[in-house]
């Protein structure tokens, strides 16, 4: 049910960008559509256009906000309770001063001392 609300949803977005940038632009923005409205009065004058865009806009939008809403429900619905902090496990302390040690072995070894130059593993072609 998620995956097909989440297809739906982005099928939408992808709508309401698309009939957001065919509106005719009142000032120098990115309208597409729209312009030489003219004396035609065909079935499509500017102001059908218009109207007819900006009802689509509304119904996307509210398509939009409606399955944003639903998706945030439904997952939602499948967190566990609670806090991630209740789920850390307490670790145990470094106890130094038992064992008479003055640093924590934390089961590295030392670094060793040795030449510094020494030749890689590998040889380096020429």
């Amino acid at each position: 049910m998620e995956n097909i609300l989440l297809v739906i949803h982005t099928l939408v977005a992808i709508a309401l960008v698309g009939v957001v940038l065919l509106q005719r632009s009142e000032g120098g923005a990115l309208g597409i559509g729209g312009g030489g409205g003219g004396a035609g009065g065909g079935m499509f004058s500017s102001r059908t256009a218009a109207n007819l865009l900006t009802r689509a806009t509304g119904i996307l939008a509210v398509i939009f906000f409606l399955s944003s809403i639903a998706l945030t429900v439904i997952h939602t619905n499948d967190r566990n309770p609670g806090s991630i902090v209740d789920r850390i496990t307490p670790v145990a302390p470094l106890n130094t001063e038992a064992d008479g040690a003055t640093e924590p072995d934390l089961g590295v070894a030392p670094p060793t001392a040795g030449p510094v130059d020494e030749e890689p593993a590998v040889p380096r072609p020429e």
